[in-house]
């Protein structure tokens, strides 16, 4: 009989959570993978990964739980907390070392209650449709979030990093969008979800796409970019660096 896992989301704004059910292994690592990056993708405070009803049918699956925490250290650099754990749950994934590090809890309710205390940082969202004018739109966005947030210093540059993910967006993939910025820790952080699984590239402008400087401008003017794909689509991210 095939392995099976569920990963049922279960939001507790500002907190999400995911209820596991059923094995982890090898081939349901994939599923395990894909609901964590789901979850990730609306930016909560923390993920608490309910374990509970989890078993680890074969170690090699826990490589799929390391591996989207590494991926997603950068961005977006939310805590994900084991909770529920039992034991022999709990043994086999500290004795992975792809797992090294994750942070455990032994009552979900407690950790939900932990995270909602935890001051919320700063974040404009917005739906956009896929037209020219969304552009302006979140240059416009982004400006006004800037000098509420005294980083004005770097509003300009932040527009226009803004302006290219949005533009990418319309000129190739063609689905609405969520943008969202944020700051925390010191840095500007904005992401760019649609609905295309394409995964962009930055190219150097030429003859094929003349004038375009899109991703490779985003890449030259922030600290740190990325895409992280999720089921119906993908997210692509920028961290830029202010002075405070």
């Amino acid at each position: 009989m095939p392995s099976q896992l569920v990963c049922r989301p279960e939001p507790r704004p500002p907190v999400a959570v995911l209820r596991l059910t059923g094995t982890l292994d090898a081939i349901t690592g994939d599923a395990l993978q894909q609901a964590v990056r789901r979850a990730l993708a609306a930016q909560p405070t923390r993920l608490l990964l309910d374990l509970a009803a989890l078993r680890v049918g074969d170690p090699i699956g826990l490589a799929a739980l390391g591996a989207v925490v590494g991926q997603t250290r950068d961005w977006p650099d939310v805590p994900i907390v084991l909770c529920e754990a039992p034991a022999e749950t709990r043994r086999a994934i500290s004795a992975a070392p792809s797992c090294a590090g994750l942070v455990y809890a032994d009552s979900c309710d407690a950790a939900i209650a932990e995270g909602r205390k935890e001051p919320e940082p700063p974040r404009v969202r917005a739906r956009l449709r896929p037209a020219p004018d969304a552009c302006r739109q979140v240059r416009q966005l982004v400006t006004q979030a800037c000098e509420r947030w005294q980083r004005a210093d770097v509003a300009e540059t932040a527009a226009l990093i803004a302006s290219e993910l949005v533009a990418n967006v319309v000129r190739h993939a063609r689905t609405t969008m969520e943008f969202t910025f944020g700051l925390r820790n010191g840095r500007l952080s904005m992401a760019v979800r649609d609905g295309s699984r394409r995964l962009p590239k930055p190219a150097e402008p030429g003859p094929a796409s003349p004038g375009g400087r899109g991703l490779l401008l985003v890449r030259d003017l922030t600290e740190a970019w990325g895409v992280m794909p999720v089921s119906d689509g993908k997210v692509v991210w920028t961290q830029l660096g202010t002075a405070m």
